[in-house]
């Protein structure tokens, strides 16, 4: 499968259920043996609908589409949500792509239309948080991000590290 094949579009509120299935679909690959067995097991799609339903009307949703119009991947990002990374003003939300379709460049693609609305919201800063674990952190030293900090956080009881990662110039990223 060739990567001209996947279509990048905003999300609309009928793309929920596809969002929702990769959203869980994907923690459970790129989690698991990272997050606990009993918080990846209760991850429903219904509850994932229902963030995707309240986000995406807010803007700064997309989605990576195959040929057959199925939802394979998606990204969300806008305002940095936290205010403590002063002069990082916008944030990649969330970038999640199903197993069978990493590696392609569908990342990149999903990370475009981010910085291109943050840049038409007057943002050229961002940030992204990361759990430490997560093999994606080289995907975004690849795009040119630097380490900030580190964070603790818990997920179902469980100490975990979570990396910063920041971009000063959203321009340079591609």
């Amino acid at each position: 499968m060739d990567k001209e094949s996947i279509k990048i579009r905003k999300a609309i509120l009928s793309d929920t259920k596809g969002i929702a299935k990769v959203h869980v679909e994907s923690w459970k690959t790129t989690y698991a043996n990272i997050v606990p067995d009993e918080y990846l097991n209760k991850l429903t799609y219904e509850s994932r609908e229902q963030i995707w339903l309240n986000s995406i009307p807010n803007g700064g949703v997309y989605v990576a589409e195959n040929n057959e119009g199925e939802i394979v991947g998606f990204s969300s990002g806008g305002k940095e949500r936290s205010g403590k990374y002063v002069g990082f003003d916008g944030e990649l939300y969330a970038i999640y792509i199903l197993k069978e379709y990493q590696g392609q460049g569908i990342g990149k693609a999903l990370v475009q239309p981010i910085i291109d609305e943050l840049i038409g919201m007057g943002l050229n800063t961002m940030v992204v948080l990361v759990l430490k674990d997560n093999a994606s952190c080289l995907f975004y030293e690849a795009l040119g991000g630097k380490k900030i900090e580190d964070l603790e956080v818990q997920i179902a009881g469980k100490k975990l590290t979570e990396v910063v990662y920041g971009w000063e110039n959203v321009k340079s990223v591609f």
